[in-house]
């Protein structure tokens, strides 16, 4: 009896302290938990301060990159602008010696000089086309293009728009076309490519322009 009631009290100080042990887990493990759920409260909070940072700084982005797309399509029509006008330059530099040019080289006096001559096509009235300079002579026409610099795509254009000139021009159509192409400066594969096409190329000499290749090209093989 008296090991039975031993026994008994061992039971119940083991259940006691597992009792009180297992309070203690509890208790820990509640303590735990609050930490965990404070310290997720955190990190939701920090990630939700990342997102709006994120949101902020892919606005940032947003407005950098539309105001560089504003700063490059402002320089290309800077560019746009000073190529233009260089362009007018030239013109303007050419055209006062294109009378001389014509005297020198074919013995003319000419009757109509016409400088960025814009002509609407007789017969298809939905294209224009402005000529840099034209000048007739007797039973001759000099058509000039004047560019900036020189490229063999600009080459490429005069030949076309000689082409096309008389469909603008139909009155022009039995006279000889005297074509000249005009920069400040040519390098010789552009006067060679000009001379292959039988067109004059016309640039700066040392006090005033003058064609390159006059010896070279010959108009009456036209």
């Amino acid at each position: 009896m008296e090991t039975l009631e031993l026994r008994v009290d061992s039971l119940e100080s083991i259940l006691g302290q597992f009792i009180v042990s297992t309070d203690r887990s509890l208790r820990r493990l509640e303590r735990e938990m609050r930490e965990f759920k404070d310290e997720m409260r955190e990190f939701k909070d920090e990630m939700r301060e990342f997102k709006d940072e994120m949101r902020e700084f892919k606005d940032e982005m947003q407005e950098f990159k539309d105001e560089s797309e504003k700063d490059r399509k402002r320089m290309n029509r800077q560019w746009g602008d000073i190529a233009n006008r260089l362009g007018t330059v030239v013109e303007d530099i050419v055209a006062p010696n294109i009378p001389g040019i014509a005297k020198r080289y074919f013995h003319a006096d000419i009757d109509d000089l016409m400088v960025r001559r814009k002509r609407r096509k007789p017969k298809d009235k939905k294209f224009i086309r402005e000529f840099d300079i034209i000048a007739t002579w007797d039973n001759f026409v000099l058509l000039n293009e004047t560019k900036p610099y020189a490229r063999p795509e600009y080459v490429q254009d005069f030949i076309q728009i000689l082409g096309e000139f008389t469909e603008y021009f139909p009155e022009y159509e039995n006279k000889k076309i005297i074509p000249v192409f005009s920069t400040l400066y040519l390098d010789d594969n552009i006067i060679q490519m000009l001379t292959d096409n039988n067109i004059y190329a016309m640039g700066m000499s040392d006090d005033s322009m003058d064609l390159y290749n006059a010896e070279r090209v010959n108009i009456f093989k036209r």
